[in-house]
């Protein structure tokens, strides 16, 4: 983990636990203005995108909580969180059983803020070498996403992705609450969660977050 990044995440967050999973601490923004306006010239100079590794998303948390309701789902395979974050939805897996569980993240400082997060809830986390996009095998036996509906371009390239790891035996599990590019078929639903939310990340106190498994 970079020295640097850790340095700025322990800066700029405090030690708190999501509304969804008080078993899990996670180094998160208490205000996201400040954090914004905090990060904008170190990520600018180190080339990097917003922190939203520094927020508990609805989706992740519908996911984590899932995942610790649940813990047959993970306990003694092996666990990939794609799209990670914050690596809340790994940690939960970690504390729930997993064998192994992995993170997939292309954000360096998301990648420290996995480490460091990892730490504070004494599990192993690891870090999924290059994308996982471009594997052409799957090595997992579980994969867990959460929010990765945001953007058409990664929402149907992540979708074909998950569909080929089911086909090969994965068990793919996903969480949303209702973001424009989820898609329309090809999954079943498992659970729904109502997640307390901020409005400076929505647009109301608290949405619904529907966790799917992915279907051939």
């Amino acid at each position: 983990m970079s020295t640097e990044f850790g340095t700025f995440i322990t800066a700029h967050t405090e030690l708190a636990t999501p509304p969804a999973c008080p078993e899990v601490r996670l180094h998160l923004a208490t205000e996201i203005t400040p954090l914004w306006l905090a990060s904008e010239e170190f990520l600018h100079q180190h080339n990097l995108p917003p922190p939203y590794w520094a927020f508990a998303w609805v989706g992740g948390q519908a996911l984590s909580r899932y995942v610790l309701d649940t813990p047959d789902l993970v306990r003694g395979r092996r666990v990939l969180d794609f799209a990670a974050g914050s690596g809340m939805t790994a940690i939960a897996a970690a504390l729930a059983g997993a064998a192994t569980a992995e993170a997939a993240e292309i954000d360096p400082a998301a990648l420290a803020a996995i480490g460091l997060n990892a730490r504070a809830n004494g599990v192993r986390v690891t870090i999924a070498d290059g994308n996982v996009l471009d594997r052409p095998d799957c090595p997992w036996d579980v994969i867990l996403a959460g929010d990765v509906c945001y953007e058409r371009p990664m929402a149907e390239a992540v979708f074909a992705w998950m569909r080929r790891c089911a086909r090969t035996g994965a068990r793919v599990v996903m969480a949303d609450p209702g973001r424009a590019y989820l898609p329309k078929t090809g999954l079943m639903r498992l659970a729904d969660y109502e997640i307390p939310c901020s409005l400076d990340l929505e647009d109301r106190t608290s949405r619904t977050a529907t966790v799917y498994t992915i279907v051939g």
